[in-house]
């Protein structure tokens, strides 16, 4: 910085002279002190173009580390991803550090404080390219090994289901479609009663028409089941015609409690069979308790989840490209691909060529618009998002809307600060960053339209070049069976979340992520880690600390989420179907 120039030697020597009168000696020093004063804004100019340098590069580094020309390819092994100019803008990033600040634009500081979280993940992510990966990023604590699965062991005679016929018709998407499956084949066992294939009611959300059948093997399933209860695909002639509303064999569930015990069933439901011949239920999702049960029934209910339910061929032998492409290698046969893959595994011969073989994170990103609309949560979108999901709210929750005008609802801030919001793309590409995962890892998004689109996902894709999902890894022709099927994409997410090496969620509370944790846990043989966020701790990090440097981050969400992977044994009353870690499902060794 250049000094300011001295002030002339004849001011000074004239203000010093004692000739001087006294107007004249306060006008000189009036001028002297004008001068002087001029230092101060040279100075300062000086200090801030200085400053301005700094953030100029600053931003020149950010935008050059994220240059598209500098990235690493993701190159497919065997089928390379098409990716039209719909997806190929859906997967657009960031270019300069204003637009991953227009993100921040929105209430409150927490959109300021992602976006400089961001900008210190990437500079982390590249300085950690050259670094090795911490040990236990994609394996599980040592103790997850002495767990293996051993529901399918029987120790009764099957059920001749003759005190009537029990109907379901689930609702929701495959997830609550699954866990009302399981129920209904332990409800049966209970009650002596034969099964009837399972419906599935059309919702306006997830607008699929598919059946039990364009999903699960019917035959695989009842054969599998015939030693525990007696399944048809039809009620008999005779009983088809009935008026079930009419003769009172209806059951809503408000009819039936949640987690509703057994006792319950036959003090209840067991008369109405025994009356009427058949019952049907209405919905049936999570209408049966995890405990207190008997520990044949549970086994039951695990065996129903973890054996008897495979997917239709046409949905494995897409899962399998799906897997094939994105290991590299056809990878050794296990009993989770032998049950997510059936024949279609067995017929793929191990790889003898062990470089092709990649590691790759699936992650379930719930950000739909159905979930961030049903959270009333805020997520910085102004007076735009608010409107358009409370138009989605009055046309898909209804109850909630109505709820909203009669109740003072907790507000969006509270929300958030308890972890009662879905993570957004740009806080879950924090936590991936800040637990080590490199800039080059393979990733897989599941899920479905994320809401706020290419917006939404600029950060995610920006951070982590390698990622994709299975509209990019499929050809149309591949995915043109499922289209307007999302159940049936939902399987497809559920193969290769289910097969990959790391899975990490974003909401420990959707049902997807819970199936897909528990059957990892079920045939992963101690080898297939889940990340599961505690929200409420994330989100105090996220909001309770501004200036927090990416160290300190780094260091507290590590240790966050090294606590979640700790294996328990499952908890009193919690899913079966979430934590199998238990004696009626999987069997213990000790080493």
């Amino acid at each position: 910085m250049p000094e300011a120039a001295p002030p002339p030697l004849p001011l000074l020597a004239a203000a010093s002279s004692p000739a001087a009168g006294p107007l004249q000696r306060a006008r000189r020093r009036q001028q002297h002190h004008q001068r002087k004063g001029w230092r101060r804004p040279r100075g300062l100019l000086a200090w801030g173009a200085l400053v301005a340098f700094f953030f100029v590069m600053n931003w020149w580094m950010f935008s050059r580390l994220q240059d598209p020309a500098a990235r690493p390819h993701f190159r497919l092994r065997r089928h390379p991803p098409r990716v039209d100019a719909a997806a190929a803008s859906n997967n657009s990033s960031l270019s300069t550090l204003e637009e991953l600040a227009g993100t921040a634009k929105g209430k409150g500081p927490h959109r300021v404080m992602l976006t400089r979280l961001l900008a210190l993940a990437a500079h982390a992510l590249a300085e950690a390219e050259t670094r090795p990966e911490p040990n236990d990023l994609w394996e599980e604590p040592i103790n997850a090994t002495m767990w293996r699965p051993c529901s399918d062991q029987r120790d009764w005679e099957a059920s001749e289901g003759t005190n009537g016929y029990i109907m379901i018709s689930a609702n929701g998407g495959i997830n609550q479609q699954r866990v009302a499956i399981c129920n209904a084949v332990t409800i049966s066992r209970l009650l002596n009663a034969t099964l009837v294939i399972p419906k599935f009611l059309y919702s306006n959300v997830w607008l699929d028409k598919s059946q039990f059948g364009d999903i699960y093997q019917e035959d695989y399933f009842i054969n599998y089941l015939k030693s525990d209860i007696r399944i048809v695909k039809d009620l008999p002639v005779e009983l088809q015609s009935l008026d079930l509303e009419a003769i009172g064999s209806l059951v809503n569930d408000t009819d039936v409690m949640k987690e509703a015990k057994p006792s319950l069933y036959v003090k209840k439901i067991l008369p109405i069979l025994l009356r009427n011949r058949v019952v049907h239920f209405i919905g049936f999702g999570n209408r049966l308790s995890f405990d207190p049960i008997p520990s044949d029934l549970q086994r039951l209910r695990c065996r129903c989840n973890f054996h008897a339910l495979r997917f239709v061929p046409k949905i494995q032998e897409t899962g399998a490209i799906l897997v094939e492409r994105l290991h590299g290698h056809r990878s050794h046969l296990s009993p989770l691909k032998d049950n997510l893959l059936g024949q279609v595994a067995v017929k793929s011969a191990p790889s003898t060529n062990k470089s092709d073989a990649s590691k790759y994170l699936a992650v379930h990103l719930r950000f739909e618009i159905d979930m961030v609309a049903y959270s009333l949560c805020y997520f910085g979108g102004g007076k735009d998002e608010e409107d358009e999901l409370e138009a989605y709210r009055q046309i898909h929750f209804p109850v909630l809307t109505e709820l909203k005008k009669t109740t003072k609802l907790p507000s969006a801030a509270f929300l958030r600060s308890e972890g009662k919001c879905p993570l957004a793309p740009e806080e879950a590409v924090l936590m991936l960053a800040a637990i080590g995962f490199k800039r080059s890892t393979y990733i897989y998004i599941a899920g479905a339209e994320i809401y706020g689109g290419k917006h939404r996902m600029a950060a995610i894709s920006r951070l982590y070049p390698s990622l994709v999902t299975k509209e990019t890894l499929l050809s149309p022709s591949e995915l043109e069976p499922f289209r307007n099927f999302s159940s049936q994409l939902a399987a497809l997410d559920f193969i290769a979340c289910a097969a990959a090496d790391a899975f990490a969620m974003t909401d420990p509370g959707s049902q997807f992520s819970s199936l897909v944790q528990g059957y990892r846990m079920y045939y992963g043989g101690g080898n297939l880690p889940t990340i599961r966020p505690n929200k409420r701790r994330l989100a105090s990090i996220l909001v309770k600390n501004a200036t927090i440097e990416w160290q300190e981050f780094e260091t507290r969400v590590r240790k966050l989420i090294q606590q979640t992977k700790q294996v328990h044994e499952r908890p009193v009353a919690r899913s079966i179907f979430r934590h199998p870690r238990c004696l009626e499902c999987m069997c213990r060794t000790e080493h």
